[in-house]
């Protein structure tokens, strides 16, 4: 049987959080509890807050007297860190992505090797599908969803295709939309583009890019002054928002001063300057680890100058 889910850059990460005994935490991506047991496994004393939208992935959540588990997406964080009444956050893991269960799980739609139903909810109680996307959003919704979230180069081509299909049949399953699409995928490169495409279905369906963006924002109010941040990102796409954030204070990457003092604002202090990457052995042993990112930083201490 194989793993529900092999957590990518384990021993990298856990490291990088920096972990006390009787520190405070948050896995805002528990997905199989991977890097939560690890966390757990260090803390003597401390809490830790698994946060994640899948209930297939809640229903594997321990019972433990130091872990607290949230069934919602991360965005929510502040609100329950505050509910729970964690002060001083001393760390954050975010893996980002969609866990090795979800693309395993043909009835959800995430991977194209199945010829399933164009689901891609992450969290199954919200009422937005692939197949609606495909279905109902106009033409110039669906070019701008292709283009920023897939970063597909054809993108009027493939829209054109799907507008053409969609008005035969309505496209339901990954078998519809791929014999819809199929004239606009580039020989030899099959699988990279259709990536892509599903990529860019599920970032819209499940709003990953805004949910990231008000999580990240989040943590310079829930983090503790040099409290971790540890962030694995998948995509150019995340991993953009996440560098900005980090080396700016806000998603954009503009640099903004002080309206007092005219200072230059800053991000978080970088922990590893040069992004981590898996290593060979971690590929070979977990082709879904190649394209992970770690980036590793801490909330700045503030001194009076």
């Amino acid at each position: 049987m194989s793993e529900y889910h092999i957590p990518v850059l384990l021993k990298e990460s856990i490291e990088g959080l920096n972990i006390q005994p009787e520190g405070v935490y948050l896995d805002l991506t528990y997905g199989g509890g991977g890097h939560s047991r690890a966390i757990l496994d260090r803390l003597e004393g401390g809490v830790l807050m698994g946060f994640d939208q899948d209930e297939d992935a809640v229903a594997h959540m321990p019972e433990d007297r130091r872990f607290i588990p949230v069934h919602h997406n991360f965005r929510y964080m502040r609100n329950f860190v505050r509910y729970y009444e964690l002060k001083g956050v001393d760390g954050i893991l975010a893996d980002l992505g969609v866990s090795s269960h979800e693309f395993d799980e043909a009835e959800r739609g995430f991977s194209f090797r199945f010829d399933a139903e164009l689901d891609m909810r992450m969290n199954r109680k919200s009422r937005l599908k692939a197949s609606d996307v495909l279905n109902t959003y106009s033409e110039e919704a669906l070019l701008a969803i292709f283009r920023n979230y897939g970063e597909i180069e054809n993108a009027g081509r493939l829209v054109g295709a799907i507008a053409k299909r969609r008005q035969e049949q309505s496209l339901l399953t990954s078998g519809d939309l791929y014999q819809g699409i199929q004239a606009c995928i580039p020989k030899m490169k099959e699988k990279k583009y259709l990536a892509k495409v599903y990529q860019a279905l599920r970032i819209e369906v499940n709003g990953e890019l805004e949910a990231l963006k008000e999580m990240l924002e989040q943590t310079k109010e829930v983090l503790r002054p040099g409290g971790r941040l540890v962030v694995i990102t998948y995509h150019s796409l995340e991993d953009r928002i996440v560098k900005n954030f980090l080396k700016t204070g806000n998603v954009e990457g503009k640099v903004e001063k002080d309206p007092i003092y005219g200072h230059e604002t800053k991000g978080f202090d970088l922990i590893n300057r040069k992004v981590i990457l898996p290593s060979a052995e971690e590929i070979q042993r977990n082709p879904r680890a190649r394209s992970a990112k770690l980036r590793i930083a801490a909330k700045p201490v503030e001194t009076d100058e």
